[in-house]
């Protein structure tokens, strides 16, 4: 059973996103919180799978609040997956979000199947984005992060690993990056997995951003 905590300052999102997650057999919404204080509180009272976290929200904005879910030292807290809710595609939290620890992010009008797509996704380790996020948009917001700077880990992965890291920061899915190396997409599934163990990231999410960050893509590179 994935458990979700709720986090949106309305209460008729939350009550709408309940409805919906609630007809699933395999989801279950653990708690609910009106800002990002007590959204930190639910998740370290009930120890959620999934947040799903508003970015703007008042006392403690969805931003401050992921980094503390995420940063979190207690161990059982480390496989908290945090989506951030937005009501633009465009919102300019959007990749620091994801810098702090986030999954992942969805506009709140996504399509109902499209909430629960990535409720279970972010679940198994995959990265989230909302449809219509391009990878013109991963650039967009990877050209306003910081400069590159050298990631020792970089210094332990193979050739081939660098290869499907940078194929992971463009974008890319497991499936087109073993189409681009010919190779099978357990494969490139296996080469993904390890270079997130090597580098420390959580997520598909954190991978595209130690990419850009290492300065191993670029933005403006389609590979």
């Amino acid at each position: 059973m994935i458990r979700v905590v709720l986090a949106d300052d309305q209460s008729l999102v939350r009550a709408g996103f309940r409805a919906l997650l609630d007809t699933q057999p395999d989801i279950e919404v653990a708690g609910e919180a009106a800002d990002g204080e007590e959204a930190v509180a639910r998740v370290r009272e009930l120890r959620p799978d999934v947040v799903l976290m508003d970015i703007r929200m008042p006392h403690l904005d969805g931003l401050a609040a992921t980094r503390l879910i995420t940063e979190d030292p207690a161990p059982e807290l480390g496989a908290v997956r945090v989506v951030m809710l937005t009501t633009f595609e465009l919102d300019e939290y959007v990749f620091e979000a994801i810098r702090s620890g986030a999954s992942g992010f969805l506009v709140k009008d996504t399509e109902p199947e499209e909430l629960l797509r990535a409720v279970r996704a972010v679940v198994h380790g995959d990265a989230l984005l909302s449809p219509g996020v391009t990878r013109r948009l991963i650039e967009e917001f990877a050209a306003r992060s910081k400069p590159p700077a050298r990631a020792t880990g970089l210094d332990e992965l193979t050739e081939r690993e660098r290869e499907v890291m940078a194929l992971v920061g463009i974008g890319l899915s497991n499936d087109e990056i073993a189409r681009r190396l010919v190779v099978s997409p357990l494969t490139a599934k296996t080469h993904v997995s390890r270079t997130m163990v090597k580098l420390g990231a959580r997520d598909r999410a954190q991978l595209v951003v130690l990419a850009y960050e290492s300065g191993l893509v670029r933005p403006g590179w389609l590979g």
